[in-house]
């Protein structure tokens, strides 16, 4: 573990606070020189000769997002093709936002954030933002992109009563303060508060991210204080909705990606209305990004999503029907899915996955039986079940040796990552493990060797599970068999997910297996929410989370001295103002994480399976694949994966 402790952590942040008073911090993108002369597609060249679009460089920003392939390691491509992807529902279509990933600021495959459609953005003090856009840019009907479609969200969005009944997005309000939002001129808008606010950009770059703008060309005929409200409020009693703001709502859904008359700034246009089972996008003609010779990006001409039975996704991915393929698809499907490569002419690549941990145990701190939240509170008893885990044998047997055995802490990928936290009281150690429950006082056994608890019945834990799976009870039938050998009897109780969330979070159960934390991958300007007891679904503290969430008026106040501290730690975070600041109190928290054993982690980076036609380029052969932060294939840029000459598939509509 790191060898700073709490006195000289805080000395270190009280002398970095003064220095960071003038702090501004800048997030741009490498200086990649703007191309002389710019490409078409062949896809758009009728259109501009019929006068439909104007030509490339006058559809372009004056200074477009330049991307060096060559320079990332990656190939130059040819425009042309379409993709397929299979998805289980329409609504699916949401994925045309993910995938495309197109936002104000956005994560590099490094995670770190980087500009995007704002050309930069200035950070002073962690508390005002000042965006700025590309000038020229323009929505993708043509239309400029411009603060005004910043002022509509703000002013005559976020802040109507009608439509945000409880007011803007929750990330927006500091302690209860909502931001000064300015608009100086067409290219520039000013977020400020008077505290920093660290979830800002993260929230931007999320992969269902914050929108703060809207094309306000298009939405204000849908707007009471625009259009004809008569008539809207007609349209909305014909439709069965309750009025003009509910039709408001339903037209401007920039990530629900439904509607084929909103114009976006993503990569493709949605043009058929998403009631069959193709979901058909095309190339954005005034997309923001460009390679470095002066193509326009995305290469492939359309991102077709092929709507199927979730049953069947594996089946048809296996039968060559899909271009790139990582949802619907897992690592038991993984030999089938090899199996067939050849034949089908496609690749299996093994991504890693990014959870903290693919399962975890959580005991539950804030359990009603007076016995067990004693025991369950002493982290000698939390990590001597840690050390009675073969996390070895649980990986080689269940996942054939591919995972990552530790800690439910971060993993190698992310910046904050020390080897001596992730391994922490993850070695199988009986003979430790024996030792702690001794020092405990659990030194009584009854005629099985099951330890005795203080009040004489044996110690036998019930460990809950949402019952959705097989993988769970094979890992807890491992785990059963070792917990043994140390004097505890483990029982499994599945029920349904909601069921065993009830229990969880009213102190019924006193042990559960979920997943584990979402984001195994966390930056220092990553909000530590899932390592702090600031949520009701931390199944470790769930009342001590809920007590947070709703101000006091529920759960139960923190009472533990380290959890204490890692929820100040929370709110010293929340008030940094830059990521030196950040990134040591992230050190402290996850120090915190690794001698208490909160969470009892097990094998993390199982892989997941992803399938790519052989002729698709510039698809990692090696990477992450993780719902945020990451929108899955989102950060690795599929407006720059393209199809080899005379490979390039186009469909039949």
């Amino acid at each position: 573990m790191r060898s700073i402790g709490l006195s000289a952590f805080l000395a270190v942040f009280a002398l970095a606070a003064p220095l960071a008073a003038q702090s501004v911090e800048v997030y741009d993108n490498p200086e990649v020189a703007t191309p002389n002369s710019f490409s078409d597609s062949d896809f758009l060249k009728a259109r501009v000769e019929s006068g439909e679009i104007e030509a490339i460089d006058k559809r372009l920003p004056e200074r477009p997002r330049v991307t060096d392939l060559e320079a990332e390691g990656k190939a130059t491509g040819k425009p042309g093709g379409d993709l397929v992807t299979l998805v289980g529902r329409n609504k699916d279509s949401r994925l045309l936002a993910v995938y495309g990933y197109a936002r104000l600021v956005t994560y590099n495959e490094g995670f770190d954030l980087v500009a995007d459609i704002a050309e930069r953005i200035e950070v002073e003090d962690g508390r005002i933002f000042t965006i700025h856009l590309r000038p020229g840019h323009r929505w993708s009907d043509g239309h400029p992109f411009t603060s005004e479609d910043f002022r509509y969200w703000w002013e005559d969005v976020a802040t109507n009563e009608e439509l945000y009944s409880s007011g803007p997005p929750a990330t927006l309000l500091i302690e209860g303060e909502l931001p000064k939002v300015s608009f100086p001129d067409e290219t520039t808008v000013v977020y400020e508060w008077s505290r920093p606010n660290p979830f800002f950009l993260p929230e931007l770059a999320s992969a269902t991210p914050l929108y703060i703008y809207m094309p306000a060309h298009y939405m204000k005929q849908f707007h009471a204080k625009y259009g004809d409200v008569e008539a809207l409020n007609k349209t909305a009693e014909e439709e069965g909705v309750h009025n003009w703001a509910a039709i408001h709502t339903r037209q401007g859904r920039l990530y629900r990606f439904d509607n084929i008359e909103l114009p976006v700034l993503q990569p493709w246009v949605l043009v058929t209305d998403g009631a069959g089972k193709r979901l058909i996008a095309e190339r954005n003609p005034y997309f923001h990004r460009v390679d470095s010779t002066g193509q326009q990006l995305p290469y492939l001409d359309r991102f077709i999503l092929q709507v199927a039975s979730g049953a069947l996704i594996s089946a048809k991915t296996g039968s060559g029907e899909s271009d790139l393929q990582g949802r619907g698809i897992n690592f038991a499907d993984y030999t089938f899915l090899k199996q067939n490569e050849e034949l089908h002419n496609y690749q299996v690549r093994l991504w890693r996955t990014v959870r903290g941990s693919q399962l975890a145990l959580y005991p539950n701190l804030n359990a009603n039986d007076p016995v067990w939240r004693e025991l369950l509170r002493d982290a000698r008893f939390r990590q001597a079940l840690s050390l009675a885990v073969d996390r070895k044998e649980i990986n080689q047997v269940i996942y054939f040796g591919l995972g990552l055995e530790g800690n439910q802490l971060v993993l190698p990928d992310s910046p904050l990552f020390e080897e001596e936290d992730f391994k922490a009281f993850a070695e199988f150690d009986l003979e430790h493990a024996n030792a702690l429950l001794d020092e405990i006082g659990l030194t009584e056994r009854d005629n099985r060797g099951v330890r005795l608890l203080p009040d004489g019945k044996p110690l036998e834990i019930i460990v809950e599970t949402a019952g959705e799976n097989t993988e769970e009870s094979d890992v807890l039938e491992l785990i059963h068999n070792t917990w043994l050998q140390a004097g505890i009897k483990l029982y499994t109780k599945p029920s349904q997910r909601e069921v065993l969330r009830n229990r969880i979070f009213s102190g019924d159960a006193l042990m559960a297996m979920w997943f584990g934390y979402e984001n195994g991958i966390p930056t220092a300007d990553m909000p530590p929410i899932e390592y702090t007891p600031v949520r009701q679904h931390g199944y470790q503290w769930p009342m001590w989370g809920q007590h947070f969430e709703t101000k006091g008026d529920a759960g139960e106040a923190v009472d533990m001295p380290q959890a204490e501290e890692l929820l100040a730690l929370y709110h010293d975070w929340a008030g940094a103002k830059n990521k030196q600041e950040r990134r040591e109190i992230w050190e402290r928290i996850l120090d915190i994480h690794a001698s208490q054993v909160y969470t009892i982690g097990l094998v993390a980076q199982v892989p997941q399976p992803v399938v790519v036609r052989s002729s698709l380029n510039n698809v990692p052969k090696e990477a992450v694949f993780n719902w945020d932060p990451g929108a899955q294939f989102g950060v690795y840029r599929p407006d720059t994966f393209w199809f080899g000459e005379g490979e390039q598939r186009v469909q039949n509509d």
